[in-house]
């Protein structure tokens, strides 16, 4: 890979240029263009976001690069706001007030943003929800963005409910990677916690995940004090003969789920617990982006992960960025600021003005979130 110029290589080059005889049009344009090119460089490297940029070989669009060098290449959609369960931790009993259907966005608007940022370096994509598998035209959408050139993974996060109906066509449109929420494995738990029925069904669907061959299948547990966190071991037992991942989550705060403190059960925590009844657990290597840390039972087939949102952020690799169903560009999962791209989308905005506002979004985007004692407050309000 060629190392790019610095800015006093590229200026000796200019002068070169100059002095030679330059006095044709042709020759003219040629050192117009070149001068506006190193004007560009050197701008580019008296700000710490240019310098980042150009300190790094590897090409990557600078409207999805922070002003801290996070490069964002990982997007979430959300594709409905509506689900079919009431979890305790996510949503009140009653449900939440709903966005009108022609404020959310069409499949078409989904597929238009979605390679607008695959366009500008975006590598994954996960559909999230509400649960994205009751969106009528979820199949199609993903079929959709199977064809973005560039884009290696497209994952999708549901509850399980309607997953082992849908898998199959789902897998031949292009999911590759598959996320299943399961918070107890005690049937009538289930029913406690997300207020509805559906346990065996969640169940059918790991299962028909693993049968279809995602390795992993990721199990998302929420650990909440007094509701499961006596299942710890449960959980790390399920992974000895199927290839899941198990993924305990702090439980964190969301609109309408009254978060309280005593409820968490930090990662620590939940990691002495189990090393009390496996003490040679196995810390695994992860990725500089990933926001889990992984550890795996020697001999067991799958593995066991933590995701340390609140007691350890890992704001510093973040490269997430999210849509809301809505059209909401939120570049913090925490953060109360949002850009409407549906309604810059829906006025006509050309692709190069829709770039500049999502750069203008990251570029905004703060070191960390505030912590979660001061996000628990917000969210409560």
């Amino acid at each position: 890979m060629h190392k790019k110029p610095e800015a006093h290589v590229a200026k000796r080059l200019y002068l070169k240029m100059h002095n030679k005889n330059c006095s044709t049009q042709a020759g003219r344009i040629t050192i117009q263009i070149f001068s506006t090119c190193l004007f560009s460089l050197q701008e580019l490297q008296s700000s710490g976001r240019g310098r980042f940029l150009l300190e790094h070989a590897a090409p990557f669009s600078a409207f999805l690069t922070d002003s801290f060098g996070r490069q964002h290449n990982y997007l979430r959609i959300s594709l409905t706001e509506k689900c079919n369960l009431r979890c305790q931790y996510c949503m009140p009993e009653e449900g939440v007030p709903l966005t009108p259907k022609s404020e959310l966005l069409t499949a078409k608007e989904i597929i238009t943003l979605a390679r607008l940022f695959v366009k500008e370096g975006v590598e994954k994509i996960r559909l999230t929800g509400g649960e994205p598998l009751i969106r009528p035209d979820v199949v199609d959408i993903v079929g959709q963005l199977h064809k973005l050139e560039g884009l290696k993974t497209i994952a999708v996060t549901t509850n399980g409910i309607n997953l082992a109906r849908l898998l199959p066509r789902l897998k031949e449109a292009g999911v590759n990677a598959i996320n299943i929420s399961l918070d107890t494995l005690v049937p009538a738990k289930f029913e406690f916690i997300v207020r509805r029925k559906g346990f065996h069904k969640v169940m059918e669907g790991i299962h028909k995940a693993t049968e279809l061959g995602y390795h992993p299948v990721k199990v998302n547990c929420v650990v909440m004090r007094g509701f499961n966190e006596d299942e710890l071991l449960g959980f790390v037992d399920f992974t000895k003969d199927l290839p899941l991942d198990v993924r305990f989550i702090e439980y964190m705060p969301f609109d309408g789920n009254k978060w309280n403190f005593k409820k968490m059960v930090s990662y620590k925590e939940m990691l002495d617990t189990i090393k009390q009844r496996w003490p040679d657990l196995e810390k695994l290597p992860c990725e500089t982006s990933s926001t889990a840390k992984s550890y795996k039972v020697p001999h067991f087939q799958g593995q066991i992960s933590f995701i340390t949102s609140m007691s350890e952020h890992f704001c510093g690799s973040c490269n997430r960025l999210r849509i809301t169903a809505d059209g909401n560009l939120k570049v913090c999962l925490f953060g109360n600021s949002e850009v409407s791209l549906r309604d810059h989308l829906r006025s006509g905005a050309s692709e190069e003005e829709l770039v500049q506002i999502i750069g203008e979004a990251v570029g905004r985007k703060k070191k960390q979130h505030a912590g979660m004692f001061v996000v628990s407050e917000k969210k409560q309000q």
